[in-house]
């Protein structure tokens, strides 16, 4: 019902217009059917390790265990209690920044969050595509609201006489600002989540290193924060293409001291995390150190 009278201005308009539209639609499509990553074989417990964990009753003997299944992996962050991060669910030794989702039923590397929107678990495989989706559905709700609202001022000043014109104008403009202001405080969270390299769920709750819990444990700097979810190549930040750094299960860590694996520390040590610290979860399940999601 909106009509452009300049060619120029008309095709002009329309190129914009599908150019944001395929970006969308593109991000969008990779960020539903890019499954996410769960953790490598070398993470799930073999069959021996499995039986002789499930058979011993001890807590400690348990901790002990794990402990030596992970000393051969690069797994750096532990549970508050200073135990191995492990998934009872899944069987395996959990990577850095992974964690167990309820909803898709499996541990995924670097989980940010289970988006309803595109009902799939965001993670390492699929980050990058779902802030490209944010950004891009931000810029097209943007680019309609700015081309509409010249028409809703002609509607206001009663320029526009036609009444199925003034309805499509006024239910564009109130839409595209709509999830414009939705999407700019989302958008906005994850931006800031990025320029520290932390995760939604690392925001909530910080993960647990040798030294004890820090929130900026894995916050490399802004560029390079940038180029773990982006990757080196900037030409290809703003495509929904993998880019991003690693395979997703290390990541460079902060401070140097956390460089060492903490799981190559002696097991005293790990006795003794285990007996000072207070569990942060009630009852016997805690005392075995290992963290249960749900």
């Amino acid at each position: 019902s909106v009509t452009l009278s300049n060619p120029v201005e008309k095709v002009t308009y329309l190129t914009i217009f599908h150019i944001l539209f395929v970006l969308f639609v593109w991000t969008y499509w990779k960020s539903i059917f890019t499954l996410p990553v769960q953790p490598g074989k070398k993470y799930h417990m073999s069959y021996a390790d499995k039986e002789r964990y499930e058979n011993e009753e001890r807590p400690e003997v348990q901790r002990q265990i794990l402990a030596e299944i992970a000393r051969k992996l690069p797994v750096y962050t532990r549970t508050g209690n200073g135990g191995i991060r492990f998934c009872d669910r899944c069987q395996l030794i959990k990577p850095d920044r992974c964690h167990h989702c309820t909803v898709c039923a499996i541990c995924v590397l670097k989980m940010d969050h289970h988006c309803p929107w595109v009902n799939n678990c965001i993670g390492f495989s699929n980050y990058k595509f779902f802030l490209l989706f944010l950004a891009y559905s931000l810029l097209y709700c943007l680019y309609i609201a700015a081309t509409v609202f010249k028409y809703f001022i002609k509607y206001w000043t009663g320029e526009l006489t036609n009444g199925r014109s003034k309805f499509h104008v006024l239910f564009l403009l109130f839409v595209a600002v709509m999830f414009f202001v939705s999407l700019m405080f989302l958008f906005g969270y994850h931006c800031w989540l990025v320029s520290r390299n932390r995760s939604t769920l690392e925001a909530f709750s910080a993960p647990v290193f040798q030294n004890g819990p820090d929130k900026n444990g894995f916050n490399l700097g802004f560029v390079k924060n940038l180029q773990q979810v982006f990757g080196e190549e900037k030409k290809l930040w703003l495509l929904p293409i993998a880019s991003s750094q690693g395979d997703g299960h290390f990541f460079p860590m902060r401070a140097l001291c956390e460089a060492q694996n903490p799981l190559l520390a002696n097991e005293e040590q790990w006795e003794d995390d285990g007996i000072d610290e207070e569990p942060h979860d009630s009852g016997e399940a805690s005392s075995l150190a290992i963290e249960r999601e749900t």
